[in-house]
């Protein structure tokens, strides 16, 4: 068996680590401590990195896996105790703080085939602007048979920390109008395409236009069958009881810069998060860890 390997890498403007084992290949931007893809060795890819993003300093990276972090999706939509941790008055970023900052990552450590990648964001503790508390925010990237990305966070204050989050996963797929996903059949969920109405979804979901849904209580496994690559790809989550499940389609892509006018038919995005009802309160002391295990089968 081969030894892994690790090279650091430009990307534009960013740094970048190329993992390689026997088995997989992992590329992460120290950039908000954001994987960008992910594959096994002559299987198509697991995670989509978008040939048009933007690698660029202090812009957040429509690719891979970004790290929402201390709220997710717009302030104004979090619950109103999240809304009141921020302080400053000028517009707030949407996705958070800290998807475009840099952070720092540990030795990494090798383990027979398996790697970890540890990076912190010192940041976090105090530094953000307008979000004066104090935290110790952590995300581990194991590499073996699997990909698992676990976010902790640590309340290093004496007020309790409200807050939300998630791991915003592209995946790669065929053509997302021959994908499915079968386990939020009868799951209640948020529309926010329309007037964030709340529904229960009939049946599996397959996506037949722009889609951006939050889906609540989901279990602890959800899964996208992908027809035409004849396969499952396996999301294993742990820390969370909500998703997002999102894509863009025709029109909103062919607005994004930094996406193909066609780039929406590869991507598929199934967010493990903590939002709505599932967002978190840690009390002075306490941490919580959410968790996603990347894997697939053959259908």
């Amino acid at each position: 068996m081969s030894t892994p390997t690790l090279e650091k890498l430009k990307q534009g403007e960013l740094d970048i680590w190329r993992v390689k084992t026997a088995h997989a290949e992992l590329l992460v931007a120290e950039q908000g401590a954001q994987v960008l893809s992910y594959g096994r060795t002559g299987e198509q890819p697991l995670i989509w990195l978008n040939d048009h993003a933007d690698f660029k300093q202090g812009k957040a990276i429509r690719a891979g896996v970004p790290v929402c972090w201390p709220w997710f999706g717009n302030l104004a939509r979090n619950p109103e105790p999240i809304q009141r941790m921020r302080e400053a008055t000028d517009p707030a970023t949407a996705h958070g703080l800290v998807r475009t900052l840099k952070w720092s990552l540990a030795e990494p450590v090798i383990e027979g085939d398996k790697v970890s990648l540890t990076f912190t964001l010192p940041e976090a503790d105090g530094q953000l602007p307008g979000w004066p508390h104090a935290a110790r925010l952590e995300l581990k990237i194991e590499l073996g048979d699997t990909l698992t990305l676990s976010l902790t966070t640590l309340n290093l204050g004496v007020e309790p920390l409200h807050l939300s989050q998630a791991l915003h996963t592209y995946f790669a797929v065929s053509d997302v109008r021959q994908v499915a996903v079968e386990e939020v059949a009868g799951l209640e969920y948020i529309e926010t395409l329309e007037d964030w109405a709340r529904r229960n979804q009939n049946g599996r979901l397959e996506v037949t236009g722009e889609t951006d849904r939050i889906y609540l209580q989901t279990p602890p496994r959800l899964t996208i069958a992908d027809s035409e690559w004849k396969r499952r790809i396996l999301i294993d989550t742990q820390g969370s009881a909500s998703a997002v499940i999102w894509n863009p389609w025709i029109e909103r892509a062919a607005a994004l810069p930094d996406m193909a006018n066609d780039g929406w038919q590869r991507m598929f995005c199934i967010e493990t998060a903590n939002v709505m009802a599932d967002a978190k309160v840690l009390g002075p002391g306490e941490s919580h860890t959410l968790a996603v295990t990347i894997s697939s089968e053959a259908l």
